[in-house]
């Protein structure tokens, strides 16, 4: 049986490409396009869910994957 999640992506330029990154997962892909990346991200995103699967720690991310209600926002900081 197929479960479908919502996750966050978050896709930024480099000079090599472009990176998208699940935040709630910690998994990043990259590509050529931003499209590109997303669909290589989503890839990735699948094969660690595949992965946790097998191992028996799908359960471990449950608050993960089941929260309905997702915020964003930007974080401004000062570094020196």
């Amino acid at each position: 049986m197929t479960k479908t999640y919502r996750l966050t992506a978050t896709i930024w330029k480099e000079p090599e490409g472009y990176v998208a990154k699940c935040s709630e997962l910690g998994v990043a892909s990259a590509g050529d396009s931003p499209s590109e990346a997303l669909a290589n991200l989503k890839e990735a995103t699948e094969l660690y869910l595949e992965n946790a699967k097998a191992l028996g720690m799908l359960d471990d991310l449950k608050g993960i994957l089941s929260g309905e209600e997702k915020f964003s926002s930007v974080l401004e900081v000062n570094a020196s």
